[in-house]
C-alpha cells in the first residue's frame, strides 16, 4: 500500500511539474469574434469556423475564452469595453489575446472591422458603423496588461459595392512600435492586399496558426514565421500574411512541460541584419530554399536581397511584387501621419496610378476646403491699435482709475529696498488751554509706488485696453517717538512687498 500511495504521488508531482509552467505563467484571456452572418452583403463562410476552433486551441493552452459570433457595431464596443473590464480585473500581469475573423477595410488610411449590421452608402458612413482598430488597440493599451496580442483574418476583398471602387484594398499598415511596448498585431496578409477566405472548413491563415501554435515551446514569433511560409505556400505566392511586433517577452501558445524552458523571459536581441549581408546568406542557393527563407524572416532587407539575385518567375516576381506593395503602404502610412496636402502630393507623384489615388485626392481637397484659423487671428492681432503694445511700456501716473479686481492687476517688477523718509513736519499752533491732540493728514504718496494694470478683453475687445496707475492699497504702522507724536514704517500687503507706508 505504501509503494502505490509513493507512486500515485510521483504521478500526481510529475502531473503538477507539468502544469506548473501554465500555472506560473500571467493569467490568459481571449476574446475570439467571428462575423460571418452579414446582412447587407453576401455572409462569409469561414469565419464562424474559424473563431470556433480557435477557441478551442486557445482554451487548451490555458486562456479563459470569450466567444461572440455576428456582433453589430453596438455588440462589438460592448464586448470589447467588457474584456477590457475583465483584464482590469485580472491585473497587470494578464496576457490579453483578440482573434478577430470577418470583414475588415481600410478607408482614408484607419483600419475598421465591420459589424455584421453595416450598410453604407458612402465612405462617409464606414465610421459612423463600423469599429475603428486604433479605438480597440487604445482600449486595450489603457488597462495595464503584460501583453496584448491581436491577430486579425480581416484583410478579404471589400464587398460594399458602393465604396469598393475609392476605398484602399486590404488593411493599411500599422507599426506597434509608435504605441506602448508589449503588442503584437499580425494581419492574415500583406498590408494593401486582400487574403482569401479558403475552400475548407477555415481559411489559409487560421489553419497554419492552428498548427504552428500548438507546437509546445515554440514562440510566438517563430510560429508567425511558420504561418507565413505555409500560408504563402498554399496560396502559391497571393498571399503572405504579415506582422509588427513591440514585445518586450517572450510568448508560447503552448508551454513546455520543462519549466526551464516554460518561464518567459526577456526576448532575446536579433541583430537585425542589412541587404548586403543577406545576399551573402542567399548567394548560392537554390531559388525555392531562398524563398522559403525571406517568406520566414519577412524583412524589407531579405526580400530586397533576393529580388538582386533571383529574377526567375514565379518567385522572383512574386519577391518584387510583395516589396513595391510594402514601400507603397509604407509611403502612404507616412503621408496619413504628416496628414498634409504637400505629404498626399508627394506620394501621388511617387504612386500616380495606385488604388489609393482616389482618397489621396479626396484628402488633399479636404484639407484645401478646411476652415484656417491662424490668418483670421493675425488680421485681429494686426488690427490692435498701437496703444496696446505686446510688451506695455509704464505710462504717466497721471491716468487713474478706480480699484480694479485684484486678479487683473499684473504684479509690478520688483524695486530696490528704499529707506523710508522721514517726515518732518511743524507741530500745530497750539493754545495754553488745549489738550494735546495729534496732526490729521494723509501721508504723502510717490507716485513711483503705483500699480500699471490694464483694462481686461471685454466681449467686444479680444485684447487688454490701455494702462493705467492704481494707487496700491494704504498700509498702516505703528511708531514709537518722543512728545505726543512718533513717526513710524509699515510694510504694504504680501501682494505689493516692496510698497512704503507710513504710520503715525
Amino acid at each position: 500500500m505504501f509503494r502505490h500511495a509513493l507512486r500515485a504521488a510521483l504521478l500526481a508531482g510529475g502531473l503538477l511539474a507539468g502544469l506548473s509552467p501554465a500555472l506560473a505563467e500571467s493569467s490568459r484571456l481571449a476574446l475570439v469574434i467571428g462575423q460571418s452572418a452579414y446582412r447587407a452583403v453576401t455572409p462569409l463562410p469561414n469565419p464562424a469556423n474559424d473563431a470556433n476552433a480557435m477557441a478551442k486551441m486557445l482554451a487548451e493552452a490555458g486562456f479563459e475564452v470569450t466567444r461572440a459570433a455576428d456582433l453589430s457595431q453596438r455588440d462589438l464596443n460592448r464586448e470589447v469595453g467588457d474584456f477590457a473590464a475583465k483584464i482590469a480585473s485580472k491585473g497587470p500581469d494578464t496576457v490579453a489575446l483578440v482573434f478577430y475573423a470577418g470583414h475588415g477595410l481600410q478607408i482614408d488610411g484607419e483600419n475598421y472591422l465591420v459589424p455584421v449590421d453595416v450598410d453604407p452608402r458612402r465612405e462617409a458612413d464606414i465610421p459612423l458603423q463600423a469599429v475603428r482598430l486604433n479605438d480597440l488597440l487604445n482600449t486595450l493599451n489603457s488597462v495595464p496588461s503584460r501583453m496584448r496580442i491581436l491577430l486579425l483574418d480581416a484583410c478579404r476583398n471589400n464587398p460594399f459595392p458602393a465604396i469598393n471602387q475609392n476605398a484602399g484594398r486590404g488593411l493599411a499598415l500599422v507599426d506597434t512600435k509608435t504605441g506602448a511596448p508589449g503588442t503584437f498585431l499580425s494581419y492574415s496578409t500583406s498590408p494593401g492586399a486582400e487574403a482569401e477566405d479558403g475552400t475548407g472548413a477555415n481559411s489559409p491563415y487560421t489553419t497554419a496558426l492552428l498548427q504552428a501554435a500548438r507546437e509546445p515551446g515554440l514562440p510566438i514569433e517563430q510560429a508567425f514565421k511558420r504561418v507565413r511560409v505555409a500560408v504563402n505556400k498554399v496560396t502559391e505566392g497571393r498571399q503572405t500574411p504579415w506582422d509588427s511586433s513591440s514585445l518586450t517577452e517572450d510568448f508560447r501558445f503552448v508551454v513546455p512541460a520543462d519549466a526551464s524552458a516554460a518561464n518567459a523571459g526577456p526576448r532575446p536581441v536579433i541583430a537585425k541584419r542589412s541587404v548586403d549581408e543577406w545576399k551573402r546568406s542567399l548567394q548560392g542557393k537554390p531559388i525555392e530554399a531562398a524563398n522559403e527563407i525571406i517568406v520566414g524572416d519577412g524583412s524589407v532587407e531579405a526580400y530586397e536581397a533576393f529580388v538582386a539575385l533571383y529574377t526567375a518567375p514565379p518567385y522572383g516576381p512574386q519577391a518584387r511584387e510583395w516589396l513595391d506593395l510594402h514601400n507603397r503602404m509604407a509611403a502612404w502610412n507616412e503621408a496619413v501621419l504628416i496628414n498634409t496636402v504637400a505629404a498626399y502630393q508627394g506620394f501621388l507623384a511617387t504612386y500616380p496610378d495606385s488604388d489609393l489615388t482616389p482618397t489621396a485626392r479626396k484628402l488633399i481637397e479636404r484639407l484645401r476646403n478646411r476652415p484656417v484659423v491662424a490668418p483670421v487671428v493675425a488680421a485681429v492681432n494686426a488690427a490692435i491699435p498701437a496703444a496696446a503694445p505686446a510688451s506695455p511700456p509704464v505710462v504717466p501716473a497721471a491716468a487713474t482709475a478706480g480699484p480694479t479686481c485684484p486678479c487683473s492687476q499684473t504684479p509690478p517688477p520688483a524695486r530696490k529696498s528704499e529707506t523710508p523718509k522721514r517726515v518732518e513736519e511743524k507741530p500745530a499752533r497750539k493754545r495754553d488751554n488745549d489738550p494735546p491732540r495729534r496732526a490729521s493728514r494723509t501721508p504723502r504718496r510717490d507716485p513711483g509706488d503705483d500699480v500699471v494694470v490694464y483694462a481686461p478683453p471685454s466681449p467686444t475687445r479680444d485684447y487688454y485696453g490701455p494702462p493705467v496707475r492704481v494707487a496700491p492699497p494704504v498700509s498702516v504702522g505703528i511708531g514709537v517717538g518722543g512728545g505726543y507724536r512718533g513717526g513710524g514704517y509699515g510694510r504694504a500687503p504680501q501682494s505689493y512687498p516692496t510698497r512704503r507706508g507710513y504710520g503715525y
